[in-house]
Order: C-alpha cells, then structure tokens, then sequence
C-alpha cells in the first residue's frame, strides 16, 4: 500500500525535497549514505513531520543495510504496518499514526527479543539527543534511559 499523497505546500516549504520524497510519496533513501545509519547518540528519533516520538537510541542496532535499523517502536501504537507489494516483493511498510509518513518496512529477521528489523529511511526522523528531550516536550520518555525529568 505504497501512498502517494497529494502535494501539501506547506510541507514542501517545511522539508527537504529528500525529507518530502520519503514521507509524502513513499521514496526510498540510498543505503549508507543518509544521516542515520551509523548514527550511536543516545535519544530520541521522532517523525520529521508531525513529531509523534517513533523510536529510541535503546533498541537501535547495525543490521548492516545501511539504514538505520530498530528492534521495535517505542509505543507500537504510533506506527502503523500496511501491506506492500510493490516491485514484486511482499513487504509490511511502516507509517507514523498521526502524521501518516512513510517511515520504511518491517522484517521478520532482526535480533531479539523481538526478532524484528524496523528499517527505516533517515529522512523520515528527526534525533531528539538525551539531554534535550525534556526541553523538547519528550520528558516522558526518559524512563527508557533510566532517568527522569527534574
């Protein structure tokens, strides 16, 4: 179920032609060459267009595809999976709930617990570091880095 959305103008001024390509008409980054992929800060990574916090620095590890990679969401209710076929292949994409972005796919082949692989395009995140997520009104989830706001 690969979504095309019609052109929102105000986005377009808001994004990067990159940044609009993936969220809004399901494009795909290049391997390797985007600004998460080896990205090891510890934080946040929340939609690049509507903010729903997506997934955490804890359950972030190197599948080796060149795209930032997740073991599971940090509430699974902020993603939605929708069937894709496109290019011959069965795949299960992932879109944030509110902002409905195309983020990436999900595979059945990552590390435990959760035997999940979120691979998910750069573009579609925006990294809220550790020591500025209370500022930025993400205080709630401190507690996945064992600490808490002041």
């Amino acid at each position: 179920m690969t979504k095309i959305k019609p052109v929102n103008p105000e986005l377009k001024q808001k994004l990067t032609e990159e940044q609009y390509q993936v969220t809004q008409c399901s494009a795909t980054e290049p391997p390797f060459r985007n600004a998460f992929w080896d990205h090891k800060e510890s934080g946040i990574y929340v939609d690049i267009v509507s903010g729903e916090a997506l997934f955490s620095s804890i359950d972030k590890f190197d599948s080796g595809t060149g795209w930032p990679s997740f073991i599971r969401p940090i509430e699974a209710e902020h993603v939605t999976e929708h069937s894709d076929s496109e290019y011959g292949m069965r795949r299960t994409e992932v879109r944030s709930k509110d902002g409905d972005s195309h983020l990436g796919h999900v595979f059945p082949d990552g590390p435990g617990p959760t035997g999940l692989r979120y691979c998910i395009n750069s573009a579609s995140l925006r990294f809220i570091p550790r020591d500025k997520m209370e500022a930025e009104g993400y205080a709630k989830y401190l507690s996945i880095f064992g600490a808490t706001s002041k």
